[in-house]
């Protein structure tokens, strides 16, 4: 129960990894918010019995107006903001190409959601954790970012961008005990993951070059996530730790 009273958002949390991320912290006590465009009251019932209390709230993170309110019925239902676990993110359902056939408005839209929506949720949550002095934020990148995984080149740049950020925000929180860190996910078996193409594409690839020679699983990264919102990572900002079964070194 090592986040037991506090509170954290998770975006993209109805599905995945973010669901798992919003199962770890509601089983260790922390209240929780389920914050997704669509299964987020789904996602929250089904975590209803955790240790801790869980409420799902719609967010669009592509919003500037989506965001402000999501933040507003946090603080209105909860009283503080103490973690922001920055998931949602256009993934698997992408269909992998050469980048020729990429258009400048799936680049758009891609950024606006993957890099665009991180930040709008960091604006939005910093004004209450600074003036707390105390804030956890945890990004989700993507092992693609360190690879140059050829077939998505829209998403590896925006979480390439994930990286850069991470590294910058912990500067410039860092005189407010905000730490700001990153975890960096292999090719997880996500549920969107199995229902796309993505699956039967590049899992053989990634098991392959893992140390630990296995799939990886949502809970795998839950794990990671959670790590930096507690005590023990309270001297640790700016970082990326790659939960993918030993594939990146750096």
């Amino acid at each position: 129960m090592k986040v037991a009273g506090k509170t954290a958002i998770v975006t993209g949390a109805a599905y995945g990894i973010g669901f798992a991320a919003a199962r770890k912290f509601a089983e260790e006590g922390a209240s929780v918010v389920i914050a997704d465009i669509k299964g987020h009251e789904r996602a929250a019932a089904e975590l209803s019995k955790c240790a801790g209390t869980v409420v799902g709230l719609y967010a669009d993170v592509t919003s500037d107006s989506s965001v402000a309110e999501l933040v507003s019925e946090t603080l209105t239902r909860f009283g503080s903001i103490d973690v922001l676990v920055n998931n949602a993110a256009i993934s698997a359902e992408l269909l992998p190409g050469p980048f020729e056939s990429q258009s400048v408005e799936d680049w758009r839209r891609v950024y606006e959601v993957n890099a665009i929506g991180t930040f709008r949720m960091c604006r939005a949550v910093s004004p209450h954790m600074r003036a707390r002095k105390w804030g956890r934020i945890i990004n989700i990148a993507s092992g693609t970012a360190f690879k140059g995984v050829p077939g998505l080149l829209h998403y590896v740049a925006s979480k390439g961008a994930i990286l850069s950020m991470t590294r910058t925000l912990a500067t410039e929180f860092g005189s407010d005990n905000v730490l700001v860190n990153c975890v960096s996910p292999g090719f997880t078996l996500t549920e969107s993951v199995l229902e796309s193409q993505l699956g039967a594409t590049y899992s053989p690839q990634a098991v392959a070059t893992r140390i630990i020679k296995r799939e990886a699983h949502a809970v795998n990264v839950a794990n990671a996530i959670y790590f930096f919102a507690t005590d023990e990572a309270s001297f640790i900002t700016g970082q990326t730790l790659a939960a993918d079964g030993g594939s990146v070194f750096h």
